[in-house]
């Protein structure tokens, strides 16, 4: 018999979405926790890091992914959909709720809590059912959250309005309709998937607790604020959960694609700028050629990685680097195509900035590198991210904004130059956030404090006690 309870964690899948998650396992299980998780047979492969270094104390459940009309046979990943599949996904998924409780009352040795995804708040449904605590994991920000949960709760003081006003969250933000966390502003009422989709947002509020992967240093009031308003005012913030995952060598791979690091270590300290848009965003020809421009002109040193598109997204231009680029640039930049070991490369200390779309992994891998972020939200909870890293923090430049604009290359050019100039403020700002995510998951740091405080109330958990 373990000496610790047997936890149930269920993650969403979606690239940032699950790595975050499988990094608290990872806490978890040192902790010497029993941990089952659940999960679909393509996502399986996500998880061997962590049961190479857990191999006794982590079990999984694999489920076949529920078919829906609307999801291609064999897709079992967001990735393979875009944004707009999330509703899709997270419908199908729904239908597991009677082969997990299933699985549960069938168990020699239950579990007592159940952690999952904040795109999975349905699950609130099982622990009610089976009378044990669910935790909603957020892989996204308290001040999305923040903002999220107000729409969720308000739609018809939000939806129609060219710019809604935040006035009871702290500071008092406001944003464009369209600057709206996609999640929300893709709803439609009354189509199934959609409304689990509403009904999951909510319930997370009234689950047992909340954990983050963000710090009190970074977003301090609004995981205050966050506190005040979930059913059970338990919310624990353990980012940048990334420095306490395991050494799971995903990063090495291909540890020097197109000897990217031998480039970097002949470059000066904080000169190269690097260049991605995450693993689902596919840029359209008049922003292939923008940016090659605005680089080309930035007379800055840069990694520009590229996502590819399918033959026909190819033939379209989409994800095209213009013809004759990669010469005109030969020494000064450097075009990869496909997978890059990003963490590595955030953390080479020749690289000073992060032209990003601003996902919260994005932003917190930026973070934990010292590195400023010159951002392009696009969607989702872009938007949201990127304000609170330009004006709450001035750790960052924003230099473009949407999915479908066009960034001027000219000022493009400038911007890039001059925000990656040595004496930015910006950039000195990306390193006094650096030594605050680390003091937070050093021993007696206040990520560290929650994350002890949140294991000790899992350990407390009975059956009963919640």
């Amino acid at each position: 018999m373990s000496s610790k309870p047997h936890i149930l964690i269920f993650p969403y899948p979606a690239q940032g979405h699950i790595l975050p998650l499988l990094d608290l396992t990872h806490q978890l299980a040192l902790r010497s926790f029993t941990i089952t998780i659940l999960i679909t047979p393509k996502n399986l492969p996500t998880l061997n890091p962590l049961l190479s270094a857990h191999p006794t104390s982590i079990h999984t459940l694999i489920l076949p992914f529920p078919s829906h009309p609307k999801v291609p046979p064999g897709v079992e990943n967001v990735r393979e959909l875009g944004n707009s599949g999330n509703a899709l996904i997270i419908g199908a998924l729904s239908k597991l709720l009677d082969p997990i409780v299933e699985w549960f009352e069938s168990h020699p040795s239950p579990p007592v809590a159940f952690i999952s995804d904040f795109f999975l708040g349905w699950t609130l449904r099982i622990s009610r059912r089976l009378g044990i605590p669910r935790i909603a994991f957020y892989s996204s920000g308290a001040f999305v959250t923040a903002v999220n949960n107000f729409c969720w709760q308000n739609p018809e003081s939000v939806l129609g309005r060219s710019v809604v006003e935040f006035s009871e969250l702290p500071g008092a933000p406001s944003f464009k309709e369209g600057h709206l966390p996609s999640i929300f502003r893709l709803y439609r009422e009354s189509d199934p998937d959609w409304e689990i989709v509403r009904e999951g947002h909510l319930a997370n509020f009234k689950s047992w607790g909340l954990v983050f992967n963000s710090f009190h240093a970074l977003e301090g009031p609004y995981l205050d604020y966050t506190r005040a308003k979930s059913e059970h005012r338990r919310v624990f913030a353990v980012g940048p959960l990334s420095l306490m995952g395991p050494e799971n060598g995903a990063d090495h791979v291909n540890p020097d694609p197109q000897n990217v690091f031998s480039w970097l270590d002949g470059c000066p300290d904080g000169s190269v700028v690097y260049v991605c848009f995450g693993s689902q965003k596919l840029l359209r020809r008049e922003q292939m050629e923008a940016l090659a421009i605005g680089l080309e002109r930035s007379d800055t040193r840069f990694i520009w990685v590229v996502k590819v598109g399918t033959a026909q997204q190819t033939q379209e231009g989409y994800g095209v680097v213009p013809e004759g680029f990669e010469d005109r640039v030969l020494g000064r930049g450097i075009v990869i195509k496909g997978w890059v070991p990003q963490v590595a490369i955030l953390g080479h200390r020749a690289v000073g900035g992060f032209l990003s779309h601003c996902g919260w992994n994005s932003v917190l891998e930026a973070m934990v590198a010292g590195v400023m972020i010159l951002g392009w939200p696009m969607e989702a909870d872009q938007f949201v991210n990127a304000k609170l890293l330009v004006e709450d923090k001035r750790a960052a430049v924003r230099v473009c904004e949407g999915a479908n604009s066009v960034p001027d290359p000219d000022e493009l050019g400038r911007v890039i130059g001059k925000s990656m100039s040595m004496d930015s403020p910006e950039k000195r700002r990306a390193m006094e956030l650096k030594d605050e995510a680390y003091k937070s998951v050093s021993e007696g740091g206040r990520s560290c404090k929650d994350l002890d405080e949140f294991v000790e109330a899992l350990t407390k958990l009975g059956v009963n006690e919640f």
